[in-house]
C-alpha cells in the first residue's frame, strides 16, 4: 500500500509542475546584466557592485571616455567619477550591471 501511496504522491508533484519551466537564463541573453554594446537602463541601478575601480575605468573608456579620475563608489554601489567625451569634462557612473552613464 505505501509503494502505491509514494507512486500517487510523484505522479501528482509531476503533474503539478508547470509545462515547459526552465532555469533562469545566464550569459548574453539575460537582461540583468547589460550587453556590450548598449546599456539597459538609461540611469544607474543601485545594488551591490563587484567592479574594481580599474574594471569600472575599463567599463568607461570602452564607452568611449577618456581621461577618467575621481573614481570612488557611493553607498548605492555605484562607481561615480569625471571623464571626457568629445572634449567636454562629465560626471559619469557605472552601476553593478555594467551600465555606463553620463550625468543627467
Amino acid at each position: 500500500m505505501s509503494r502505491l501511496t509514494l507512486l500517487a504522491a510523484t505522479l501528482l508533484l509531476l503533474a503539478s509542475a508547470p509545462a515547459g519551466a526552465q532555469p533562469a537564463q545566464s550569459g548574453p541573453g539575460n537582461n540583468a546584466v547589460n550587453s556590450s554594446d548598449q546599456n539597459n537602463s538609461n540611469a544607474p541601478v543601485a545594488g551591490r557592485n563587484s567592479f574594481t575601480e580599474g574594471q569600472a575605468k575599463s567599463r568607461i573608456e570602452n564607452a568611449g571616455y577618456s581621461n577618467v579620475s575621481g573614481l570612488q563608489k557611493d553607498n548605492e554601489g555605484v562607481w561615480r567619477g569625471k571623464a571626457d567625451k568629445a572634449g567636454t569634462k562629465t560626471d559619469v557612473s557605472v552601476d553593478f550591471q555594467g551600465n555606463v552613464n553620463p550625468a543627467k
